[in-house]
């Protein structure tokens, strides 16, 4: 049986990394209505400065009948331009599959932002495909399901079988579910990993206090692989969270557990 532990600094890496990488484009951050500079005519608007930029100028559209799902605040899923898989660069072990890709959807309103992110083949990650997946949408909290979407995003994504490759993926599994999710609908974003309950707290432990709050990654005799880490929710309600994820042989689709450990009590004891 293989064991390795990890410093804190390095998940804190790899999170923050990640973090920097899944960053909405500035027209997806706050979108902005559609308007005419010069009712004559004469005004076409800023120049692009991009490539991306060009292509939101036929993404948006000018006219009425316009249909095509764009960046808006009404509560409408729309398509992000951002591709996930780039924060899988720099991570240790972590590729995507051949012939997949991962596509966010993302849905904003006033109280703030929601996202989705799937795994399907390539050949199907067509406009197309993928706004035809937003039309059958029946309620607002309803994440689209294009076709071929795998069941699990992390179906998608291979490795060379590393122990520090599978600590990455849990933390990638995390924080791309969170990529899009801003305001009302942030939830790990709230979460710091800790190696120890923070000392200026009085915790009410829910099970058994921890020996070893470490981030570590255990391999079975039977292949299993477990990886295991603690945060800190720093938002009240503030929690402290043991993440248990158990992946089977040669999969880097787990069986993800969030447990609550501990809850903030009062110095008082009320």
């Amino acid at each position: 049986m293989s064991f390795q532990r990890y410093p804190l600094a390095t998940v804190q890496k790899v999170s923050q990394f990640i973090r920097e990488t899944l960053v909405l484009p500035p027209h997806e951050q706050q979108p902005s209505q559609i308007s005419v500079e010069n009712s004559d005519g004469d005004g076409d608007g800023p120049i692009p400065d991009s490539l991306n930029a060009l292509g939101d100028l036929f993404r948006v559209g000018d006219m009425p009948e316009d249909n095509i799902p764009a960046p808006n605040t009404e509560g409408r899923w729309f398509v992000s331009t951002l591709d996930p898989a780039e924060a899988l660069v720099k991570l240790p072990g972590l590729w995507m599959r051949p012939g997949i890709r991962l596509v966010s959807y993302l849905r904003q309103d006033t109280n703030g932002g929601m996202g989705a992110t799937v795994a399907l083949p390539s050949l199907l990650s067509t406009t197309e495909y993928l706004d035809e997946a937003i039309g059958k949408v029946a309620a607002p909290d309803q994440a689209p399901s294009p076709l071929g979407a795998l069941p699990n995003l992390m179906a998608g994504i291979d490795g060379d079988g590393s122990l520090a490759s599978f600590l990455a993926a849990s933390i990638f599994t995390r924080e791309v579910r969170e990529f899009g999710r801003f305001g009302r609908y942030a939830r790990w974003v709230h979460h710091r990993f800790v190696t120890a309950p923070p000392q200026q707290i009085p915790w009410q432990w829910r099970t058994k206090i921890p020996e070893d709050f470490s981030p570590k990654v255990v391999l079975r005799p039977d292949a299993e692989i477990i990886v295991e880490f603690y945060t800190c929710r720093v938002q009240k309600p503030i929690v402290l969270f043991r993440h248990l994820d158990r992946y089977p042989p040669n999969s880097y689709t787990a069986e993800n557990q969030d447990q609550v450990v501990a809850v903030a009590g009062t110095a008082a004891g009320k």
